[in-house]
């Protein structure tokens, strides 16, 4: 029996939870080691992701160490989803699903890393900057509420990796907006019911809820 694969993660930053979700969707056999800000900027993990960025994996049945978030799950779904059950291989769709992955890692998570820290970690706390960040987070909301108009799935007619990868950033929302955050029911519908549909996947709660329980408090 092989081993299982090694996710390099973080209790609280969203980034390696998106990994966990397709691991667990896929049904995969993993371990998580959690490291510490510190940890990540030292030997030995510098030496797995110089880049001293979490998340990363180590694949002991093929041998591949992988960092960015949207780069591993695009290996995992080459890797093991032969039956493509979150992902598509004909035309337009599996290019529109690099779009929507894309999207995600150059749109909402910048947009929404640097609310958190606006918002949670600057020392400054400087009002424009605050609504700047703010105002960004609500401009990625309305994009995926107008490309949700008529769907039920940003590709095709099924959940994917372009749906599944907004996961663990927009559950951060009410955090980041100190619980006072847009009432995304009324003002974003398409993308209201798109993210209660995501989450109610079983394997999606199963991680949002680990997460939950590594993180009694709202503060990293």
């Amino acid at each position: 029996m092989s081993k299982p694969i090694k996710l390099y993660s973080h209790t609280f930053g969203p980034s390696p939870w998106k990994v966990a979700i397709v691991l667990k969707e896929l049904e995969l056999e993993y371990e998580t080691q959690y490291l510490t800000q510190q940890e990540v900027k030292q030997e030995p993990y510098q030496k797995i992701n110089p880049n001293g960025r979490i998340p990363a994996v180590e694949d002991p049945k093929t041998g591949v160490v992988l960092w960015e978030s949207a780069a591993i799950i695009e290996y995992l779904i080459s890797e093991y989803d032969t039956s493509n059950t979150l992902t598509y291989t004909t035309s337009p769709e599996k290019y529109q699903l690099k779009q929507w992955l894309y999207f995600q890692m150059s749109a909402q998570g910048p947009s929404f890393e640097q609310a958190s820290w606006s918002i949670h970690f600057d020392p400054e706390q400087i009002d424009s900057a605050q609504q700047r960040t703010k105002n960004e987070i609500k401009r990625v909301l309305s994009v995926l509420n107008r490309a949700l108009e008529g769907t039920e799935y940003l590709v095709g007619d099924k959940c994917t990796i372009a749906d599944l990868a907004f996961v663990t950033w927009d559950a951060m929302i009410p955090w980041i907006f100190k619980n006072n955050p847009p009432d995304t029911a009324s003002l974003y519908p398409n993308y209201h019911a798109w993210h209660q549909r995501i989450t109610s996947r079983p394997a999606v709660q199963k991680i949002l809820k680990e997460k939950d329980d590594l993180n009694p408090t709202t503060d990293p």
